[in-house]
């Protein structure tokens, strides 16, 4: 079975717009919080690696 996990930030925040991710075989996982039996994406590790760094360093600026 999937564990999907939420951003422990999203408990503070009014949880309309939360995405969850997953450890899958050879990808992360990522779908809507809202809509747990929708879309669904797979990244490679590299590529949800170099997401999150550029969320992050776009956030800062």
């Amino acid at each position: 079975m999937t564990e999907w996990r939420k951003s422990s930030r999203s408990a503070t925040s009014d949880n309309t717009s939360c995405v969850e991710v997953a450890a899958l075989a050879r990808n992360i996982g990522v779908r809507d919080s809202k809509d747990p039996d929708g879309p669904r994406l797979a990244l490679p590790t590299d590529t949800w690696r170099v997401l999150v760094e550029r969320l992050k360093r776009d956030a800062t600026a």
